[in-house]
């Protein structure tokens, strides 16, 4: 493999080209179970990931566990996710044989093998953001995909006039809510709160269309302004409405807030500052106030030209693009736990020797500091093998400690 292709090599030498080499070919002499303490493993990883900045924590944290996205190739069998999702009896099916085969190479069964829950002990659906932004949820090629509410200056303008005269809680709450609620408050079950959301920009582009936010933001700011103080209201509403729902006041309410926004990207810092950041700083302020508070953001794509914003945010749990450096976050957050930086596809390509590579590049950029939980700059994907994460995690045993 060609080093120079894996962004950040600048800090990888011989030696660790080296022992990429040795431990791919110790791994495949073994049929990929190369030799490691697997309950040693799971002890130091627990220790490490419950303080990933921790001066006494024996190795780098590793977070990159494979989920029941995996399934499906380790087990050879086609991908439907339709079907694993609304077929109880084949995912509980494929999910124990799948653990056979994780507990042997890994030493966890890392899939869920429970029965469907009690659906008597379930609330009633409440509706979203995207509900009020009337943007409908369809299935498309194995995956939900929010489909566009606005096409056009106009429709957007009647759309907002909709959103700013909707009554959220009438409109959220189903019919049946408060029966259901009654009921399942009096055997201690409360609703869901509301701590995590799409994120602005990636929200608005499914709404309006990309290159129509784009548009907006530079031609017409004010009404981009109206858009986005929208989005915060009801953001807000929403949160309050179902804190008040779960029995809650303002003083009571648990703190923390997570967005996912890959299309921040497409923003640049002056764009972002006017459309994306008083969204976060809104949320950020009321649910996230105090330093410990978790002020988490996953964006799988490449921007790190936003980072300086998101200092000014407080960001304190990232998960940011395989193309943005630890020592690139770091510099700007200091005090974030990094979740990363390791290539989605290389983790589902089983391409060994990069992924050690990928491994050994940021720990070499987060020694000093700490912080880090090794993982995926993004999701983890069908293809990636239990071996390929045995390999990880025999690598950060060896060459992962402090």
């Amino acid at each position: 493999m060609n080093v120079a292709e894996i962004p950040g090599y600048e800090v990888l030498n011989q030696d660790h080209i080296k022992i990429a080499r040795e431990l791919v070919e110790e791994a495949r002499a073994h049929d990929g179970m190369i030799p490691m303490d697997l309950e040693k493993f799971w002890a130091d990883n627990h220790l490490a990931n419950s303080n990933p900045f921790g001066a006494e924590i024996p190795q780098v944290a590793f977070g990159a566990t494979l989920t029941s996205e995996c399934v499906f190739d380790e087990l050879g069998v086609p991908e439907d996710v339709w079907r694993y999702h609304n077929d109880a009896d084949w995912r509980l099916e494929l999910n124990k044989a799948y653990n056979v085969k994780s507990e042997a190479i890994v030493g966890r069964r890392l899939v869920s093998e429970n029965p469907p829950g009690d659906p008597t002990k379930h609330y009633p659906g409440v509706k979203g953001l995207h509900d009020v932004f009337e943007a409908r949820n369809e299935w498309h090629n194995g995956s939900w995909w929010l489909m566009q509410s606005a096409h056009d200056e106009d429709e957007l303008k009647a759309l907002l006039d909709r959103v700013e005269q909707c009554d959220i809680r009438s409109f959220i709450l189903p019919p049946n809510w408060e029966e259901e609620k009654k009921r399942l408050m009096a055997m201690d079950i409360r609703p869901h709160l509301y701590r995590g959301q799409r994120g602005p920009v990636t929200f608005a582009a499914s709404v309006y269309g990309a290159e129509n936010l784009l548009f907006l933001i530079l031609d017409n700011p004010e009404l981009a302004v109206r858009f986005r103080d929208a989005i915060l209201k009801t953001m807000l509403e929403i949160a309050r409405v179902r804190d008040e729902e779960a029995g809650y006041t303002p003083e009571t309410a648990p703190h923390g807030f997570s967005f996912c926004d890959d299309n921040c990207c497409l923003l640049n810092p002056e764009m972002y500052e006017l459309f994306g950041y008083p969204i976060i700083k809104g949320i950020f302020e009321r649910y996230c106030p105090d330093p410990g508070d978790s002020r988490f953001q996953h964006s799988d794509s490449a921007m790190g030209h936003l980072l300086p914003l998101m200092a000014r945010l407080g960001m304190n749990r990232v998960n940011f693009g395989p193309t943005v450096m630890v020592n690139e976050i770091r510099k700007h957050l200091p005090n974030a736990i990094i979740y990363g930086q390791l290539a989605p596809f290389t983790y589902s390509r089983n391409e060994e020797e990069r992924m050690v590579l990928e491994f050994f590049r940021d720990f070499e950029m987060s020694r000093q500091s700490r912080g880090l939980v090794f993982t995926t700059a993004g999701s983890i994907n069908n293809g990636t093998r239990l071996t390929s994460m045995r390999l990880l995690m025999a690598t950060i045993q060896r060459y992962g400690r402090f």
